[in-house]
């Protein structure tokens, strides 16, 4: 469950470095009868790149809720029926990124930085670090190092954005800007060793071992396992396998030992460009969960969900495109935080449109978005405080990146 923060951090320091170029050394070579010069090639060096993007935008509830909220009721609670656009009729600021990588022949390291709203949301297991609640841990999404052992092997070791999934926490990355509930519902990062091999430019395979789902500190003494297959059947199209098996316990709950609990997500991811402007994707999922979660409790039997969205998106000038995803998500048998307002098990339909206007060349991206959600039971509060089923929001994301 994702669980939300707020973090105070007084000013973010700037990134600035520059790449430096080698100059090889001219070396001469006698040879009778005449003189040739030989120059050496320049010595390898890296490249540095600095990038980022922030964030704004404005969405309307038709249902008009009281609390000014997206997120519907779940038991006696707040729900999650959003990842991270949250809040409705109001205005808001989403997260900034400052993004530093060096990249060379050998090695690689991201050191990638957020700050807002939404970097307290995706970034929630980093909020107590070393010094207690609240510390910088909490502006860390990524930070690792890759090392190219050959040039089809790699090691990458830190904390790195999950591999399970269709979307990404970057706003620029995605076509429509509310996420998902696979997205909301699956690990956002992990911390960890893993290792890739490339089999060719079409096939590779990565295994690995992480702490757990979504923290800064490994929360019991087992590891979580993570694996991905990557296939590209003919050019344009793309399949990934992923999965994660692991054992999320804290504590012993509902009758089953800590040591016993376990946590599974199997996850297809496809994309295929069919054209030019016309672009295809899917991604389905299923996991399963028995005992304690990371010190929320749990089932005493293991309990699955599963969900699968379709994505499309055509772009008719370089200018403006219009992409829609339709969404099934399963939680009947209660197994995550997605349910009604009566905090039963739940499935729910949803239908987001979207708008894709490229302005500033290229530098401004303006979303605007209709998302629909149909629960199979009451979720959503009106403004005279009454249930209903279902949720409109309508409004616009402006983002700028560079």
């Amino acid at each position: 469950m994702k669980k939300q923060y707020l973090l105070l951090i007084p000013s973010l320091v700037t990134l600035a470095a520059n790449a430096q170029d080698t100059t090889g050394v001219a070396m001469k070579k006698t040879v009778d009868p005449a003189v040739t010069t030989v120059v050496s090639e320049p010595a390898a060096t890296g490249k540095f790149t600095f990038s980022g993007y922030m964030d704004t935008y404005y969405f309307g509830n038709f249902n008009n809720p009281k609390s000014q909220s997206n997120l519907g009721l779940n038991g006696e609670g707040v729900g999650n029926a959003r990842a991270f656009d949250q809040r409705a009729g109001q205005f808001g600021i989403g997260l900034i990124q400052a993004k530093a990588v060096y990249s060379a022949d050998k090695v690689d390291a991201v050191m990638d930085l957020t700050f807002g709203p939404y970097s307290d949301l995706g970034n929630y297991g980093n909020f107590v670090g070393p010094l207690g609640a609240g510390s910088t841990a909490l502006a860390i999404k990524q930070a690792y190092i890759t090392l190219k052992a050959t040039p089809k092997l790699s090691f990458t070791a830190g904390q790195f954005g999950t591999h399970i999934g269709y979307e990404v926490i970057d706003a620029p990355v995605n076509y429509n800007y509310s996420l998902s509930n696979l997205f909301n519902n699956g690990p956002f990062y992990h911390i960890g060793l893993k290792g890739q091999y490339s089999f060719s430019d079409r096939v590779y395979l990565m295994l690995g071992v992480v702490n757990n789902v979504d923290n800064l500190f490994d929360n019991n003494k087992k590891k979580g396992l993570i694996g991905q297959f990557f296939v590209s059947p003919v050019s344009g199209w793309n399949v990934y396998l992923n999965a994660i098996v692991s054992n999320e316990a804290s504590k012993d709950a509902n009758g089953v030992a800590a040591d016993d609990a376990n946590y599974s997500l199997f996850d297809l991811t496809t994309t295929y460009q069919i054209t030019s402007r016309f672009f295809l994707g899917l991604n389905a999922a299923k996991g399963s969960q028995k005992g304690d979660y990371q010190g929320y409790g749990g089932p005493a039997t293991t309990r699955s969900w599963s969900g699968v969205a379709l994505y499309g998106n055509y772009t008719f000038t370089d200018k403006f495109g219009f992409g829609a995803r339709y969404e099934v998500f399963d939680n009947k048998d209660g197994a995550r935080a997605l349910t009604d307002a009566a905090g039963n098990g739940a499935t729910v339909n949803s239908l987001t449109l979207t708008g894709n206007i490229t302005a500033a060349d290229g530098h401004v991206l303006l979303k605007p978005e209709l998302r629909i959600d149909s629960y199979s039971g009451d979720k959503f509060e009106k403004n005279d405080g009454s249930l209903t089923k279902s949720q409109t929001t309508l409004g616009m994301a402006a983002i700028f990146k560079f």
